[in-house]
């Protein structure tokens, strides 16, 4: 068969079989087994709901199969932008298309809730958007705020160098969504809390 496993996270590995992927959900052996392969199937179940409902609006992997605690996915064939924003010759085209992707997902309520460089894959020069595992949908815009500042923290992080033109970019593609002043008079207001903690 050639499984492997490709990655490694706190609730799911990634497990590469032929051309697809497959997210599995693992077991955490400090929750009593009823209540585990519950909340399993209820996050995997919600996660591909989310999938299939971003799909419909942007570019994310190809659901193949859904099982209890797997989601099946066509691999896209690309690099993790966490890898190579800074390389890229055209990286503030590819900034503005991930504002206009997350505006997109933020006008039909929907929340990535890890929105980060290392969970987009650039292929044929299209950025795909992965692993909405921590997604949800709200109207509200403290939470569209949230899932902008994840952002801005991660470019600040990995790419340091680049961040502020970056995110220049971004908004630019956010701009025109119709909830863009609200959203981002309410990002400021979390940036502030976020100053507030920081002083102690």
């Amino acid at each position: 068969m050639n499984n492997q496993i490709i990655a490694h996270g706190a609730e799911a590995i990634i497990i590469k079989e032929r051309n697809n992927l497959i997210k599995r959900r693992i077991k955490k052996g400090y929750r009593v087994l009823q209540l585990d392969e519950k909340l399993r199937k209820q996050r995997t179940k919600k996660e591909a709901k989310l999938m299939e409902k971003a799909s419909r609006i942007i570019n994310v992997p190809k659901i193949i199969k859904i099982d209890d605690y797997d989601i099946e996915l066509q691999e896209i064939k690309g690099k993790k932008l966490s890898e190579y924003l800074e390389k890229l010759d055209n990286k503030m085209e590819i900034c503005k298309e991930i504002g206009v992707n997350i505006r997109k997902l933020h006008d039909e309520n929907i929340i990535h809730g890890d929105l980060t460089t290392s969970n987009m894959i650039l292929g044929n020069e299209i950025v795909y958007f992965i692993d909405f595992g921590l997604g949800f949908e709200s109207v509200r815009s403290e939470d569209k705020a949230v899932d902008l500042h994840v952002l801005k923290e991660a470019l600040e992080a990995r790419h340091f160098s680049i961040a502020e033109k970056c995110w220049k970019e971004v908004l630019s593609g956010y701009n025109k969504s119709k909830n863009a002043k609200e959203v981002l008079k309410q990002l400021e207001k979390v940036e502030q809390r976020g100053r507030y903690k920081g002083q102690y």
